[in-house]
């Protein structure tokens, strides 16, 4: 009966094995495979699109700052693609270690399972006559030894039976470990040559980069100048834009005066309940607004940057820029109503839409389709952007929270 009851043990701890090798460390494995796979989907995506762009702006033959912001755009979406290639490795790492540790306890377990199936055996023909098992049960003391004798000979024999099935099923579980751990390694120096591959592609990148700011340095007066002008063009619609809310804030607090609302502090809006519930609906959806364009990269971020080519000088940007396709248009990323059109320097058409105490700023466009007055709808398209002389497709995009500005990328998706 000890022997039995040692055997027992030694199968339960066999079947726990093969069904915890089984389930949640691969359910876990997996997910993040699956995260880390898209996220390399969505990178590669967006290099492809910038390549789009950078072909784009080589047919003028002449390098142009745009033409260095998508390298650097570039290089930056390249390294983020060799980090997700390498978080990759590294979860393959950890899998085939694993993989390893569970198919050498597997080994270990179906060896001593088929030593003590062995042993079994052999205790089984050394006692295999008749005459022996019933001398084993009429030697008993009493009736109920005799009885507990003829069950553990029936139980001893299925026993052996279900060791036979234990160490069936551990060698399949063994057969299909070893199998993924084959198929796991040559992933993981596919994704290895990948990474090198996209290492090669950096370095060229870079390279690229390095030409393009040798080649502008020597356009620093020019590039200076541009410079200034873009600052005084920005100042300009940044006084509109503030002037615009202004206006509009005076305009909503004078309604509210006539009707006996209560009026809005200082600065502030003075809502009507339908212009409340909207700005509402907006600031809910901060972080899933849809993007001012169908398809784009950010070439400009929100903020204070230093000047790509221009040492020690900072330029500061009060929305994002997104580069994007020749015949590209804009898109309302909201419900709301066109407050203001206007004609900007170095800005085109600048459209303005309000979204209660929300306003969006979608500057540098061509023709446009709406007008002061008009009730527009989440991606409807409001105009057409402007392609310049060196190929560059950009659209600038802001957003104000009344007269406070706010960082847009935190506002629209992180993907399209």
């Amino acid at each position: 009966m000890v022997i039995f009851r040692k055997y027992s043990r030694i199968g339960l701890l066999a079947m726990l094995l093969t069904a915890f090798s089984c389930i949640h460390i691969k359910s876990y494995a997996q997910d993040k495979k699956t995260r880390l796979e898209q996220q390399k989907a969505k990178i590669e995506e967006e290099i492809q699109y910038t390549n789009k762009l950078l072909d784009e702006t080589k047919k003028t033959k002449q390098v142009s700052l745009n033409q260095l912001v998508l390298i650097n755009r570039q290089i930056e979406k390249r390294q983020e693609l060799i980090s997700s290639i390498n978080n990759e490795i590294k979860g393959l790492d950890t899998e085939i270690r694993q993989n390893n540790d569970t198919i050498r306890k597997l080994t270990q377990t179906i060896n001593r399972l088929k030593n003590e199936y062995a042993r079994m055996i052999y205790y089984a023909q050394k006692n295999r006559n008749s005459y022996s098992r019933l001398m084993f049960i009429f030697s008993s003391r009493d009736f109920n030894q005799a009885y507990q004798r003829t069950k553990y000979i029936q139980q001893y024999s299925s026993f052996r039976q279900n060791q036979v099935r234990i160490i069936l099923e551990n060698q399949e579980v063994l057969r299909k470990k070893t199998a993924l751990l084959e198929q796991q390694k040559k992933e993981r120096e596919k994704l290895r040559q990948m990474e090198e591959g996209e290492k090669q592609k950096l370095g060229r990148e870079k390279s690229a980069q390095d030409e393009a700011v040798k080649k502008l340095s020597r356009q620093e007066k020019d590039l200076l100048k541009k410079l200034r002008d873009n600052e005084k063009a920005a100042r300009k619609l940044q006084k509109a834009i503030e002037d615009l809310i202004a206006e509009e804030i005076r305009k909503a607090n004078e309604a509210a005066k006539k009707t006996g609302s209560k009026p809005a502090p200082e600065n502030k809006f003075a809502l009507t309940p339908a212009e409340l519930q909207l700005s509402s609906n907006f600031a809910s959806n901060r972080g899933k607004l849809p993007w001012p364009v169908e398809r784009g990269v950010i070439a400009a971020t929100y903020g204070e940057h230093p000047h790509p080519v221009l040492k020690g000088i900072k330029t500061k940007n009060n929305g994002i820029d997104i580069a994007t396709e020749k015949g590209q248009t804009a898109r309302a990323v909201f419900d709301g109503e066109v407050t203001s059109t206007m004609t900007l320097p170095n800005y085109n058409n600048v459209v303005i839409i309000r979204h209660g105490e929300y306003l969006t700023v979608y500057s540098n466009l061509g023709e446009l389709y709406v007008k002061k007055g008009d009730k527009v709808k989440t991606k409807q398209r409001i105009g057409s952007i402007v392609t310049d002389e060196t190929g560059k497709t950009r659209m600038h995009f802001e957003l104000w929270q009344g007269k406070t500005l706010q960082n847009p990328e935190l506002w629209i998706a992180k993907s399209r």
